[in-house]
Order: C-alpha cells, then structure tokens, then sequence
C-alpha cells in the first residue's frame, strides 16, 4: 500500500445497507497500533428509523443536493462522505468573504476545515458574522498568536500515562477514543489531536488505555471523548462500552459529543440500543447557540432521554457568538425544553489563534449573574476554568457572600439587595 494512503479516511461498502449498520471507516497505516476494524458484520437487521428532516433541511437539500433521495440526507454515513472540506466546496454554498478564503487556503492553518451538510444548512450564506458561521468557518485571526496560547493549554499529554488516555484527576478518567469529529469547532481545545483530520484509532490502540483503567481500582469514572465518539461505527462502540463497562470498580460511564447538534442523524435506534444496555451512562452534548436547536436536534435528544440517558450540555463561552444574557438564557431555555440540562459554561481555553473568541472572565461572571435569580436553577450552569497546566475545572461565582459581622453572614442576591444569615450555633 503506497505510504500516501498513510491515515487517509475509506469508506468500505459492506454486505448490507445502511439501514443495518454503517460502513467502517479504518485507517490506512504502517503502524499496526492504529488499524482499526476491517468490515462490520451484523447478524440480524434492526430498527433504524431516520430522524425527519425539517422544512429548513428539505429547502436546503433541494436547493444545494436536488438529486439526493430523503432518505440518503437523513443517514448520517452520507452526511459525513459529503462534508465540506475545502474554500471550494464551502464557496457554493456560502459567499466567503477574501478574509475568510485566505484564511481557508492558508496552508498554516492547523485545524481542518469540516462541516456536514446538515449543520452547513444552518450557516447564513451572507453574514459572516453569524454566530455559527463564526464558530465553523476559519478566519485570519487563527493565525495570531497571543500571549498565553499554548497548542495543548491544559497539559493533557503530560497527565497521559498511557496512549490515549488522561488521568487528571484522582478517581476519573479521560479516555481519546478518535481524534475524528464530523464538524470541526475552531475553538476547539483538542485541535492538536485532530489536527490531521485522523481517522479512528482502532481498538488494538485502546487496549493500554483499557488495561490501565483496570489495573487502577480507584478509577470509578470513565469519560469517552476525543474527537468525537460518537461518528464511530456502531460496533466500535459496542466494543468499548462493554470492555469499560466489564471492569468492577467503574461506577459510571459518560460520552461527550457534539453529535446531536451537528450530526442528529447518527442518533439512530440502533445506536440508541446500545447505549442504554450500559448505564449508567450519561451524555455531555457541546451546544454553543441557540440557533442549533432544531427539530432534528429535539428528536435526537429526545430518543437520547428516552432511552434513560441523563443529558448535560457543556458550552463554550464564545466572543460575539453566546456573550451575552438574552443569548445564554435562550440557550439554556431550549436545552431544558429537550431535555438537556445545562452544566458547565467553559471559559475559552487559550488554544492557538483563540484571542479573537475569548471572552474577559468579568464577562462570564456577568452572564451567570444575569441568569441566577432570574430563572430557574436548573436553567443555569456552572461557570468554570479548566486551569492551563492542568489545574483542573475551577468554578467561579459572583459576589455573593460579603463577610461576616458580629456572628452573622452577610448575603447579596441577584437584586444587590444584603441579608444577614445568623452564624452563630454553638
């Protein structure tokens, strides 16, 4: 096999259709840690209902895909084999602005540029300022370095004790179970493990990561993340679910993933049955605005929640995309309306060419002072700093406790107004 195939995505056609199973995506290398799975075999046909496209979506496809079938949008295989990969696709679709086609061109860049059809339908093809538009589409900015940026800011490698694992904290584990994603974030904190648009690693890498986590009884929790676990095949997942799910001492599993909101279609029944044969297991989604809300979001969540999977939404605060109350308060609204509970708001993590997406931390304190008090509790997330170094999550509050004076607290509530609390017992 010619060394330029080298980490190279194929499609393999399978002996079934797409109803039953998606196609395997294997990596093409020398290094025989990083084979993944050859052909996926399925004994028996299952369920696989697709989630409906909504009027949005069925205007797009017939404007942009007229000679695609319904249910060849709807399956999340076809999505990926047709995302957006270059200034030339994107520019069919979109009106680039020259900031925005340098900046694609521009073989600096360390982030691929990716985008599925679907998401890309809800990207303003005139207003480079919309706020997914920003989030999904490369600029000149990334290119800046500023003070304090670092390709790995929360020094992930350094607490990795074996391949694609991190153990940061004492009774958790992170586990990198692919650096591929079906859109890229260009935010994204872990933009120097996808940097290469790499394929799935395969299950033969997992193994030293798996060993670890039994060989450390104080492991109880097992967070699967990557890339995006989610766009592997259903049997890989199969796989490292039940290989996790195996080891006694591990209490809970969670899967992080932006899947629902950029590739709702892969929230498929198949996939839906497999997941809940594993709780606990719980599933942190990546939501950045509200406009990603749509009807084919709710129904992969919906199917999600069903299924008795706990849902949590980890958003990344984002200059001039969620930086403001109206914003965040809209968001976290339509996420407890299907069924998510908002969880952590993340200060930026000063990743390479981030400056023009970071907020002042004053800013986030802002926002969550413009939430509590003002809506309901569960409607509001926990504002943290993943400390660069690897200090961990950090939360941060407003002001709201002031002191204390002759053996009572004094309080401040989200109208500015003081109460004392008597502190007092004996």
């Amino acid at each position: 096999m010619e060394e330029k195939q080298h980490e190279k995505l194929v499609y393999l056609l399978n002996e079934f259709s797409e109803d039953d199973e998606p196609p395997s995506i294997i990596s093409i290398s020398t290094n025989t840690s990083e084979v993944s799975f050859g052909l996926n075999k399925v004994g028996v046909r299952t369920g696989n209902e697709r989630i409906s496209p909504s009027s949005r979506s069925k205007t797009f496809q017939e404007k942009h895909f007229p000679q695609i079938t319904e249910k060849e949008w709807n399956s999340w295989q076809w999505q990926v084999r047709n995302s957006i990969t270059s200034h030339v696709q994107l520019s069919k679709f979109v009106t680039l602005t020259s900031e925005e086609l340098s900046a694609i061109a521009n073989p600096q860049h360390a982030l691929p540029l990716r985008i599925t059809p679907y998401y890309l339908s809800l990207i303003a093809e005139n207003n480079p300022v919309q706020a997914i538009r920003r989030t999904m589409v490369p600029t000149l900015n990334e290119l800046v370095m500023s003070c304090g940026e670092a390709s790995d800011p929360l020094s992930e490698e350094h607490f990795s004790p074996v391949p694609n694992l991190v153990h940061r904290y004492p009774d958790r584990v992170l586990f990198l179970a692919t650096g591929f994603c079906s859109a890229y974030c260009r935010y994204c904190t872990r933009s120097h493990m996808v940097a290469k648009d790499k394929c799935h690693v395969g299950i033969k890498a997992w193994q030293p990561a798996i060993d670890y986590i039994k060989n450390h009884p104080e492991v109880r929790d097992v967070l699967i993340s990557g890339g995006d676990p989610l766009t592997m095949p259903d049997s890989h997942i199969e796989y490292l679910l039940s290989s996790i799910r195996q080891i006694p001492h591990v209490e809970m599993i969670r899967i992080g993933t932006k899947v629902p909101t950029v590739l709702p279609q892969r929230i498929t029944r198949s996939l839906v049955s497999i997941l809940k044969r594993y709780h606990p297991l719980y599933l942190s989604l990546h939501f950045a605005h509200p406009d990603e809300i749509t009807p084919e979001t709710a129904e992969a969540c919906r199917r999600l929640a069903d299924a008795g999977i706990p849902l949590g939404s980890q958003t990344v605060l984002l200059k001039g995309v969620n930086d403001t109350v109206k914003t965040m308060k809209d968001l976290v609204h339509g996420l407890l309306k299907i069924r998510v509970r908002p969880y952590y708001l993340y200060q930026c993590d000063p990743i390479p060419g981030s400056a023009h997406f970071r907020t002042h931390v004053a800013k986030g304190l802002e926002i969550i002072k413009g939430l509590r008090g003002f809506t309901t509790g569960y409607a509001i997330p926990t504002y943290v700093i993943d400390a660069p170094g690897g200090g961990g999550k950090i939360p941060l509050l407003p002001e709201y406790y002031m002191g204390e004076e002759n053996g009572e607290v004094i309080l401040k509530n989200y109208e500015n107004q003081l109460f004392r609390y008597p502190d007092y017992i004996d």
